[in-house]
């Protein structure tokens, strides 16, 4: 039963360690996404908001057909 204990008291310790180590990483910038806004604007918008309107329109450059 006393292994039990001791396990538990490990498991705990280690589990606290990650925690601070995540907690600091996270607050020293690791997990900061550089890359993602540089390349942004590579990508084309599917959706095209104009001045005025409430709903988005798709971004298409056909005309609709006429029957």
């Amino acid at each position: 039963m006393n292994v039990i204990y001791g396990l538990l008291a490990i498991s705990i310790l280690v589990a606290l360690v990650f925690l601070g180590l995540f907690i600091f990483s996270v607050k020293k910038g690791q997990f900061d996404d550089d890359y993602t806004p540089s390349v942004r604007m590579l990508f084309d918008d599917e959706l095209v908001k104009e001045k005025g309107d409430d709903q988005p329109k798709e971004n298409s450059n056909h005309q609709p057909k006429q029957s």
